[in-house]
C-alpha cells in the first residue's frame, strides 16, 4: 500500500488524473472504501505469494533468494498485469493509464517479494 500511495501520489498521480480525468473513470467510490478494499485485495495476493514461497521451502529460497523476485514479479508480469491490461482494452481505457497502473502492480509486487524476503 506504500508503494501505491507513492506512485498514485508523487511519482504519476498527477498523470494519473490527467488520464482518467475528474471523477476518475466515473467511480464514485470513497477513499476510505478504496483503502480497505485495496488493503483486503493485495492480503490476498500476499497470501497467495507466501502459500507459493511455502511450497518452493525455506531451504530453496536460502540458497536461491533471487526466487522472491522472480516469482512475485513473475506473477505480476505474467498474470496479473495482462489479466489489467485485456480488462483495459475491453474497456478502451488508454495504454497510457494501462502503463502507469500496471507499473503499480510491478513494483507491488515486487514490494511483496522483498517483504517475504526479509522475513525469510
Amino acid at each position: 500500500m506504500v508503494v501505491q500511495a507513492v506512485w498514485y501520489g508523487p511519482v504519476l498521480g498527477r498523470a494519473r488524473l490527467a488520464e482518467v480525468g475528474p471523477g476518475g473513470l466515473g467511480l464514485r467510490i470513497a477513499p476510505t472504501r478504496t483503502l480497505l478494499l485495496t488493503a483486503a485485495l493485495l492480503l490476498v495476493s500476499a497470501t497467495m505469494m507466501g502459500h507459493m514461497f511455502a511450497r518452493v521451502g525455506a531451504a530453496t529460497l536460502a540458497v536461491k533468494p533471487w526466487l522472491y523476485f522472480m516469482m512475485s514479479g513473475g506473477l505480476a508480469g505474467a498474470f496479473v498485469i495482462p489479466g489489467l491490461w485485456i480488462s483495459y482494452t475491453q474497456q478502451r481505457i488508454s495504454t497510457r493509464l494501462a502503463m502507469i497502473d500496471g507499473s503499480c502492480v510491478m513494483l507491488c509486487y515486487l514490494a511483496m517479494g522483498l517483504v517475504f524476503f526479509l522475513l525469510g
